[in-house]
């Protein structure tokens, strides 16, 4: 049985990857997600400066679902450089976001030149003005990122992509020069705690993600794969292999997997794998190839 995969010129021993913004900080612990079975891990949204980000409380649990609004947080590229040295020789995605395609381009060929196997585009963060749906939402701005960063680096160019705009599909065509899509990234959301009589998130607005959000995931992975012919990783819920099969038959060529980390540990990643090859070999399938897009009609 054969699990691995292609994404656009990348090939991955397994569909699997680290989502952004789980565990994906420190170098020490990203290479411990991928000695526990991930194909390749994908970095915290790095910027050009330092960011402290919210105040806490920054997440809310509350099964299936999580709130969090962290604020994008983060060292700054050059002091991830360290972190980025820890990980030579292993499949890392860098995650980047900006205001522009100036600051993309850069963030884009630090990564490169720090040993980034390719770069994903937070370009749909839902709680922090001027670097999340402010661009996804303008798809002009959308299509000269991508466009800007596809001309300064060899490396593929992922764009990561929401339903919290108002046309997906109007996004996604928009980004169709990037190597692939992420989809989805978190939804708007909140929660207010009846007893304080105020919302439980200091930021007041954060991002859903988990379980209760796979069925809006898997729709647009679904509804992409059939409008655009460009590899689509989806995102959103997957805590299974059931989930994962799923999103591979509506047209994802991988997927990614965070929250579940949260409630199962980083071994989610050999089991679900495991779960994958008993799936296919109850089923008679030979390649994941086989089944990709096969619900699509």
């Amino acid at each position: 049985m054969d699990v691995s995969c292609n994404v656009s010129s990348i090939k991955l021993k397994n569909p699997l990857i680290l989502a952004s913004g789980i565990l994906d900080e420190n170098g020490y612990t990203m290479k411990k997600i991928i000695e526990s079975g991930a194909s390749a891990v994908v970095t915290k949204s790095i910027g050009i400066e330092e960011r402290k980000g919210f105040e806490t409380p920054v997440i809310y649990e509350e099964y299936p679902y999580f709130i969090n609004a962290i604020g994008l947080s983060n060292p700054g590229i050059d002091a991830f450089a360290s972190e980025m040295n820890i990980l030579k020789g292993y499949n890392v995605i860098g995650s980047i976001f900006g205001t522009g395609p100036e600051d993309f381009s850069y963030l884009a060929m630090k990564m490169q030149e720090y040993g980034a196997i390719a770069v994903e585009l937070n370009l749909s963060c839902p709680h922090v003005k001027g670097f999340g749906l402010e661009i996804g939402s303008d798809p002009d701005l959308v299509e000269s990122i991508v466009s800007e960063v596809k001309s300064k680096v060899r490396i593929p160019v992922f764009a990561k992509l929401s339903p919290n705009t108002h046309d997906i599909i109007e996004e996604a065509k928009a980004a169709r020069k990037a190597d692939a899509l992420v989809l989805i990234n978190t939804l708007k959301a909140m929660k207010i705690d009846i007893n304080a009589r105020m919302p439980v998130l200091s930021n007041i607005y954060g991002g859903l993600s988990g379980k209760s959000i796979k069925p809006v995931g898997v729709r647009y992975v679904y509804e992409v794969s059939k409008e655009m012919n460009i590899p689509v990783i989806g995102v959103g819920g997957i805590e299974s292999y059931e989930d994962v099969i799923e999103y591979i038959m509506a047209g994802a060529s991988a997927v990614e997997i965070g929250t579940a980390i949260y409630r199962h540990g980083k071994g989610i990643f050999k089991e679900i794998n495991n779960g994958i090859l008993n799936f296919m070999k109850e089923n008679k399938i030979e390649s994941l190839s086989e089944i990709r897009g096969c619900a699509l009609r």
